[in-house]
């Protein structure tokens, strides 16, 4: 058996690195070229070819051929190690396991080349009424597992492959009864499915007709173990170095189609969610994103979530979406929706919105008893206090939205959530918003209601507490008149409430007909000076609770980071300085 440096003897680290990187001479020995790892524009990266090491003058990057290797491919050093041997042509010692893996990727490839050889026919037509080309066909090596009971078994007892390794594989089914053996695979469609390294694993299988199962996947073997596999990986991770993007879809069409269509990080899990195991795999492999993608049904729904719970751990950004035509994937690239799948892919919702949307449509937040169920539902994403995990924190502020809580408050709840077994009507009143806070911002509609152009004196950045100020807050912009306004919420619950602010803002008593032209004048002035007043007024509260917030954490962080959060609070307590002086000046 051949060892590390057998296989480094055999290479000229310059060839192997000349696949990635075009190099040219640099003096003696040394080659240069544009760094793999890092953006340039010049040449920083340099390799020694004497003594076998490369080095990037820019991002510090510098290792030998296996590290090279690894960090290009996203490998392990065991693996970097064997797909260097295989190019030496050096046999090196597998792990324990490893051997009976091999066998198995050796007799799926026996299989394989049974299933292509009999996709003719039938199973060729259903491809092609789903709108696969022969190129995609190809690539994707489809195949069909002809109807009979030994097909494959005959095939192997005349090429010496013996029953023991197909049933190892998966590929045959042994009768506990009588212990007959039969093929697994009969009158499906077949898919091959790929480890992320492109090892052929297992296959699953799709029936042309109606009869069930609909697909059937090998069983869990050595070398296939589906949570911790994903369909289309082995295609998808090559476009990883450009978008760190996956597309997580439910189907084998799915993926396929959409590969064929230009979407060519979709991969697809083997029925399950997303596991532990799927997350350290991607990290691994530099995924920084995934966007779940399934059917806009109530199922798919669920499926969506259930994903997103199996991925919390892992380090990424993660947003669902749905193909607005209900359609899957699929069907939809089929009937010509390209656009809508791309429209899908960058308006999907976040996992933080997604989260708080659904659990506010579950459970209303027209009681307190929804506002609680909501809040327990997402108390396990919203309870990380790191200071990194910005979902969390992300999750906690869209939450108080919705239910009129203040951030501070919920953070408070939180961070003593070990203490208490359940979530009191009290705890949630303390934790509203108080009415001081939400008369003021009702104040500032009454003003905006009188003259709509003052919008403009807004920032845009304000944080509404109450839900009916922030709706109508959105649907004022560019409106010239309170008529405007109300046109957009007629017969909706906002419009009794826009009809009393109206009147409020307009109280004339009962002024003469000669006067009125001068009240219309002076409350005009008045709303702007007022508008002015209310927001400096909302602004110095939002600091005021930001300020809180930060000196509450102030206590559970590090040194490092304390003199981080104190600079924030004295950048604060500054601008509320500010704010005040501003207002003392134009009283």
């Amino acid at each position: 058996m051949g060892t590390k440096e057998d296989v480094r003897s055999r290479l000229n680290i310059a060839d192997v690195i000349g696949e990635y990187v075009q190099l040219t001479p640099a003096g003696k020995g040394r080659l240069k070229g544009l760094c793999p790892f890092h953006k340039e524009k010049s040449p920083s990266f340099q390799v020694d070819t004497e003594q076998g090491y490369f080095y990037c003058f820019g991002c510090k990057a510098g290792g030998d051929v296996f590290s090279f290797v690894q960090r290009t491919e996203n490998l392990s050093f065991g693996d970097a190690l064997r797909k260097l041997a295989e190019k030496a042509g050096v046999q090196v010692e597998a792990k324990y396991g490893e051997k009976s893996s091999r066998d198995m990727y050796d007799v799926n490839a026996f299989a394989l080349a049974y299933f292509r050889e009999h996709l003719q026919g039938p199973a060729l037509e259903y491809l092609k009424r789903r709108g696969l080309s022969d190129e995609t066909i190809a690539a994707f090596e489809l195949g069909y597992a002809p109807d009979g009971w030994d097909g494959l078994l005959k095939l192997a007892r005349t090429r010496s492959v013996a029953e023991r390794q197909l049933l190892e594989a998966g590929l045959l089914i042994e009768n506990p009864e009588n212990g007959r053996v039969y093929d697994r695979f009969r009158g499906r469609v077949m898919f091959p499915i790929r480890d992320h390294l492109g090892r052929l694993v297992g296959f699953g299988g799709r029936v042309l007709d109606d009869s069930k199962p609909k697909y059937l996947n090998t069983p869990e073997t050595e070398a296939f173990k589906k949570g911790e596999l994903l369909y289309g990986l082995d295609k998808a991770r090559t476009r990883l170095k450009e978008d760190a993007e996956l597309v997580v879809v439910e189907g084998y069409m799915d993926v396929i189609t959409m590969h064929q269509h230009g979407f060519t990080g979709a991969v697809a899990s083997l029925g399950t969610a997303l596991t532990a195991e799927h997350a350290t795999l991607l990290e691994r492999l530099g995924v920084h994103s995934l966007v779940m993608m399934f059917d806009h049904d109530e199922a798919g729904l669920k499926a969506t979530l259930s994903g997103l719970d199996q991925v919390l751990g892992a380090k990424f950004r993660v947003r669902a979406t749905s193909v607005p035509s209900g359609k899957d994937p699929a069907d939809a690239l089929l009937a010509g929706d390209d656009a809508g799948i791309q429209h899908a892919l960058t308006h999907g919702l976040d996992e933080a919105q997604f989260r708080v949307q659904a659990a506010v449509e579950k459970y209303g937040v027209g009681s307190a008893d929804g506002k609680r169920k909501i809040l327990m539902e997402l108390l396990p994403r919203m309870q990380s206090l790191d200071p990194l995990d910005d979902r969390a924190e992300h999750m906690r502020f869209l939450a108080c939205e919705p239910l009129g809580l203040k951030p501070e408050a919920l953070f408070d709840w939180i961070a003593t959530r070990s203490k208490r077994k359940s979530l009191t009507s009290t705890h949630l009143a303390a934790m509203s918003v108080t009415k001081a806070e939400e008369d003021r911002e009702l104040a500032l509609l009454r003003q905006l209601l009188v003259d709509p152009s003052l919008l403009a004196k807004l920032d845009g950045s304000m944080p509404w507490r109450n839900e009916a100020v922030r709706k109508v807050m959105l649907a004022a912009q560019g409106a010239r008149s309170p008529e405007e306004i109300l046109d957009v919420f007629r017969g909706q619950p906002e419009e009794q409430l826009l009809i009393r602010l109206m009147f409020e803002g307009r109280d004339s008593g009962t002024i003469s007909k000669a006067h009125a032209q001068q009240y219309e004048q002076k409350v005009t002035a008045y709303a702007a000076a007022a508008v002015d007043d209310i927001q400096v007024t909302l602004s110095i509260d939002s600091m005021r609770s930001e300020v809180d917030f930060l000196k509450k954490q102030v206590v559970s962080v590090t040194p490092a980071e304390q003199l981080g959060l104190l600079k924030q609070i004295q950048e604060l307590q500054r601008a509320i300085e500010a704010e005040k002086r501003g207002r003392r000046g134009h009283a």
